[in-house]
């Protein structure tokens, strides 16, 4: 099949609200800081670990040692503190006997093949790109590209699914179009903003995207 549909995974295929912010959490704690508000974690779901803590005021200096403290407790928590999007794994499947299917993520590689492969889904996946696989990751068009070259698709025969403007940003970027869902972080309205085509569920997406490819 030369279709391929690349997907984000928080807030397009996984929830994982409750583990990030449990693992921020614990990482202020840990350096006796008071911890941002949640609204203000859930704000920058999205962009790259590091990214987040800078913008939440950590100096840089400390930032590696931010991330590795919520890298060591949401290792732990993940599995149990992350779900499923309503209707994501069927239409995963659904989409798997359409189309080839990739990951594109700002998540780390590792954990997310981990959290894939306990909802029994990572095997409908050829390639799934993290933050540790790309030197510029979302809004830069390289995640997309660095996936769309290992499996050899065509930019007029491919799309990708997301949830904020760092997936519609990285999507145009990178030449293909892409189609946002609003079971995520940003707002139905910003979405509208940036992107022509907006869903409500991951199915209506799919089902979009196999009509127009």
């Amino acid at each position: 099949m030369s279709r391929v549909i690349l997907f984000d995974l928080d807030g397009t295929v996984i929830d994982s609200t409750e583990a990030i912010l449990e693992s921020f959490s614990v990482s202020y704690g840990e350096f006796n800081v008071e911890k941002p508000t949640d609204e203000d974690i859930k704000a920058l779901i999205g962009y790259p670990l590091d990214d987040m803590y800078r913008s939440l005021g950590v100096s840089e200096h400390e930032v590696n040692d931010y991330v590795a403290s919520y890298k060591r407790h949401y290792r732990k928590i993940s599995r149990e503190k992350t779900f499923l999007i309503d209707g994501a794994k069927e239409a995963i499947e659904y989409a798997a006997l359409h189309a080839r299917l990739g990951v594109v993520t700002t998540k780390t590689a590792k954990y997310s093949k981990e959290l894939l492969e306990h909802f029994e889904i990572l095997h409908h996946f050829e390639v799934l790109i993290g933050r540790e696989d790309v030197e510029n990751p979302k809004p830069h068009a390289e995640p997309i590209l660095k996936a769309m070259s290992s499996m050899s698709a065509k930019s007029n025969s491919s799309y990708m699914i997301g949830d904020t403007r760092l997936d519609l940003f990285s999507a145009k970027n990178a030449g293909i179009k892409c189609v946002a869902v609003t079971t995520g972080y940003d707002s139905k309205e910003i979405l509208q903003t940036h992107n022509k085509h907006v869903t409500d569920s991951l199915k209506d997406a799919i089902e979009y995207i196999l009509d127009k490819l």
